[in-house]
């Protein structure tokens, strides 16, 4: 049986416009009547375009979403299952800010009390669940998976104090990174003590420091985009300042 576009709107929940720029970026690319007027969408059609869906709600752009459907490699079944665990561990982490939301509010109504501990698992998790979907790959490529796995033991171990101080020195990296990466001048004053606050910045979740490791870790920063948006456009200056100063050390 096969649907018409406006069918295929309706079942799916999105709009005839969606459907035919999917078709358009060969996203979803249904059949045509013989008078090639009119799109006739299959039952394959709709487990495809069920694909790419779960993959939207999952924040992935069009691009990559197309990249990883034309693979030769691509499974059908190994995308839902990947769908799947990543669905999961944000089910997981809005439940677990919900958790720290409600024993916040009854706290509020003098219901009862948190403990730091309490305060701040929720937002430790939350951090942890963001910094894994946007750079797990790559990190866990590059270092493995008992250095992340320390990584993350120790972030899920900071007490409130420290947790705030770790965010209130990465507020202000950002802040004197701008500042230095005007002057241009890698070997700067300002560009030294922006390296030593990344490296300070590190150690509240690297269980050792290690000079090699940070060289790396800057370097890849330059190549992904989305550490180089993080950093506001200036992770080359910010690699290239590290890396002078470990040169000095």
């Amino acid at each position: 049986m096969d649907y018409t576009i406006g069918e295929v709107a309706q079942l799916a929940s999105v709009s005839e416009r969606t459907l035919r720029y999917y078709d358009e970026l060969g996203l979803v690319c249904p059949k045509r009547d013989r008078g090639q007027l009119y799109r006739l969408y299959s039952k394959e059609d709709l487990k495809r375009l069920q694909t790419v869906l779960f993959y939207r709600e999952l924040d992935f752009d069009l691009a990559t979403i197309k990249a990883i459907m034309e693979d030769p490699g691509f499974s059908t079944l190994q995308a839902l299952e990947d769908q799947r665990k990543r669905l999961l561990a944000r089910r997981n982490r809005l439940e677990s800010l919900l958790r720290t939301l409600e024993t916040t509010i009854a706290e509020q109504r003098g219901e009862r009390t948190m403990t730091d501990k309490e305060r701040f698992e929720g937002l430790k998790k939350n951090l942890i669940e963001e910094n894994e979907k946007k750079f797990g790959k790559e990190i866990r490529a590059r270092y493995g998976e008992e250095t992340v796995a320390k990584s993350n033991a120790q972030m899920m171990g900071m007490d409130e104090k420290t947790y705030n101080e770790m965010n209130e020195l990465g507020a202000r990296l950002l802040e004197k990174l701008v500042e230095a990466e005007k002057t241009g001048d890698v070997y700067s004053p300002l560009a030294r003590e922006v390296a030593m606050m990344h490296k300070q910045w590190l150690a509240y979740t690297w269980p050792s420091y290690n000079k090699e490791a940070h060289a790396n870790l800057v370097r890849m920063y330059v190549d992904d985009e989305r550490f180089n948006a993080y950093y506001l456009g200036k992770a080359a200056f910010l690699r290239d300042a590290v890396l002078a100063c470990l040169n000095e050390e």
